[in-house]
């Protein structure tokens, strides 16, 4: 009997697939279309003579031959248009709007400024699949902004080499509801509760494993506050929480737990595990000093409660931007 489910289940698999594959395309045809009316709205109205009535005379026209069609009044229209000339000309950029949902693409449209933030949600959103309620939080919580100021931290040597830096220096937690006085132990207890919220800040290549992990080492228990698993590095992730600022004394514990990892845990084809202390606040001097000497991979980052003012963000992140323009320079 198990034989004929695995059987069934190959063509349930077949069946998941097609349907996807069917989506992908319809979605595509659909955002082409929108591209293609938009090309011809951005075209028609740049005759001086052509304007608001003429767009409100082509959105009467569809309505006509398409009764009940959805998306092609007035604001649609416009809509599409903004679509088309934001995009167009970027070659490079153009190709990726298909590959995500027409709510997706207006959201991104909307929320955000230069064509390169553009960029980096439209190939977020395509790599993590992300809902328009996941899309929405991390526009609303900065997520490009804390990448851009993230991505020049100098990474241990154990993750030197990947492509793209998987940790923020920042972590936005807004949808733990802790209350004004509380405890490493409530501080653990709130991010379970919420782990899909958590895990759409992480990344979802961040895979949860246990809550107070134990390794045993002399004859005695040690508990890591929360350990993950993460596919693109193939390594263990344990996740120290401090609820006050950081201290140095903190690096120790990670390095014995990291060992532990390692000895005891890891498999193989594994590569070395990394730590990460999350600290309600940090000094980068501090921080830089106490991991100075230290030899496993791990970071130190902060956390916020509540969402940030993405003005500040992108404050910081052209000071940056300027900072950088003067070395080069």
């Amino acid at each position: 009997m198990e034989d004929i489910q695995k059987t069934f289940g190959k063509v349930i698999d077949i069946i998941k697939t097609a349907k996807s594959n069917t989506y992908r395309k319809v979605n595509e045809e659909l955002i082409k279309m929108y591209w293609l009316v938009g090309k011809f709205v951005s075209e028609e109205t740049k005759e001086a003579s052509y304007g608001d009535a003429y767009v409100n005379e082509l959105s009467a026209c569809i309505q006509k031959a398409f009764p009940g069609i959805k998306g092609f009044n007035r604001r649609g229209l416009y809509r599409m248009k903004q679509f088309y000339e934001t995009y167009a000309g970027f070659e490079k950029v153009s190709p990726l709007v298909t590959q995500i949902s027409w709510t997706n693409n207006l959201l991104i449209l909307s929320g955000t400024k230069s064509i390169e933030e553009k960029e980096f949600y439209l190939r977020l959103c395509i790599q993590e699949n992300y809902s328009k309620r996941e899309l929405e939080r991390q526009l609303d919580s900065g997520y490009y902004e804390r990448y851009m100021l993230s991505k020049n931290k100098v990474l241990p040597e154990g993750i030197k080499t990947v492509e793209k830096n998987p940790f923020l220096d920042s972590y936005v937690i807004e949808f733990l509801d802790l209350p004004n006085s509380y405890k490493e132990n409530d501080f653990r207890k709130a991010l379970i509760l919420k782990m899909r919220d958590f895990i759409l800040e992480l990344g979802k290549d961040f895979t949860f494993i246990d809550e107070e992990y134990k390794v045993q080492v002399g004859g005695e228990d040690y508990s890591i506050d929360l350990l993950f698993f993460h596919r693109g590095l193939q390594c263990l992730v344990a996740f120290e929480l401090k609820i006050g600022r950081f201290k140095p004394e903190y690096i120790s514990k990670m390095d014995f737990y990291l060992e532990a990892l390692d000895r005891q845990v890891k498999k193989k084809h594994e590569n070395p595990s990394v730590g990460l202390i999350l600290c309600a606040s940090k000094d980068d001097e501090v921080v830089e000093y106490a991991m100075s000497r230290s030899m496993s991979p791990m970071l130190v980052s902060e956390y916020k409660l509540q969402l940030p003012d993405k003005k500040v963000l992108r404050e910081k992140l052209q000071e940056l931007v300027n900072i950088q323009e003067i070395k080069e320079g």
